[in-house]
């Protein structure tokens, strides 16, 4: 994943002695996350969206569910597509246009994220199989850009999900029926991810800012569930031993719960628990 590399080279020596004495540019800690700010059911047109700030990165995501035709080799479930757009205003990196590398794979590792941990039953979505099911449309925008923005749209994805309601329906042989009230999206497991950097010689370090992101150059980004499972994992940039990815694997597994912690409280699980 390339972005916008440009930072000084003093800034960059500064970044990398520091992390070697254990300490980061903004005085957190190797394994701290920048204050993480949420705001739940922003787009009152939207099934459900979600706003999350990890710093000063920003970035919004919206859910709408229509009706479409299910993938051929799973006919009896219903239908995520995963969209990003890094919006021109939020950095000088991001060019108006198609989506870019960048953008798809974010999208990828969201999408990949929520599959893999079968985050929806979306068997429960099914209409009539082979003909009609729900489709649900998960649109993640990077509105602000200063590092780490595939955690924020991650929390932002899982926290958009949570928040979505969806018309309560019947099916009578084959004949869809709505009802007055609205249920929540059949959300099962609450993934994360968390991004971590390191220079080629020194620690891993967690929710890496910009200048961070611009001065290491080895980062990998792991998702994690509510389970502990490892459902993802992504090399973003340079290269890791083995031993290295281990290493990044277990700090991503105790840093996992804090942010699930956060999404349960922010979207009242722990309330309805």
């Amino acid at each position: 994943m390339k972005t916008f590399r440009v930072v000084s080279q003093l800034v960059r020596s500064r970044i990398i002695s520091m992390l070697k004495e254990g300490s980061r540019i903004d005085d957190r800690g190797l394994l701290d996350y920048r204050p993480i700010d949420v705001k739940c059911g922003l787009i009152s047109r939207a099934n459900g969206s979600a706003q999350v700030s990890i710093g000063s990165t920003k970035v919004l995501a919206g859910v709408k569910v229509g009706i479409g035709e299910p993938f051929s080799d799973v006919p009896d479930q219903g239908v995520l597509a995963v969209n990003a757009e890094l919006v021109p205003l939020a950095s000088p990196a991001f060019e108006p246009g198609p989506p870019d590398e960048t953008a798809i794979e974010l999208a990828r590792v969201i999408d990949r994220t929520l599959r893999e941990t079968k985050t929806i039953d979306l068997k429960s979505l099914c209409i009539e199989p082979g003909r009609r099911v729900f489709v649900v449309f998960l649109d993640i925008y990077v509105l602000d850009h200063d590092g780490n923005f595939i955690d924020a749209s991650a929390l932002a994805s899982i926290l958009a999900l949570l928040n979505t309601r969806i018309r309560k329906f019947s099916v009578d042989e084959g004949e869809l029926r709505y009802e007055e009230e609205y249920v929540p999206l059949p959300v099962l497991h609450t993934p994360v991810t968390i991004t971590l950097a390191k220079p080629d010689y020194g620690p891993f370090i967690v929710d890496p800012n910009l200048e961070e992101e611009l001065s290491l150059d080895n980062r990998v980004c792991i998702s994690v569930d509510e389970l502990g499972r490892i459902c993802a994992i992504q090399k973003l940039d340079g290269s890791l031993s083995v031993d290295e990815v281990f290493e990044a694997v277990s700090i991503a597994c105790k840093t996992a719960p804090k942010l699930i912690e956060i999404v349960r409280r922010e979207s009242g699980l722990d309330a309805g628990s």
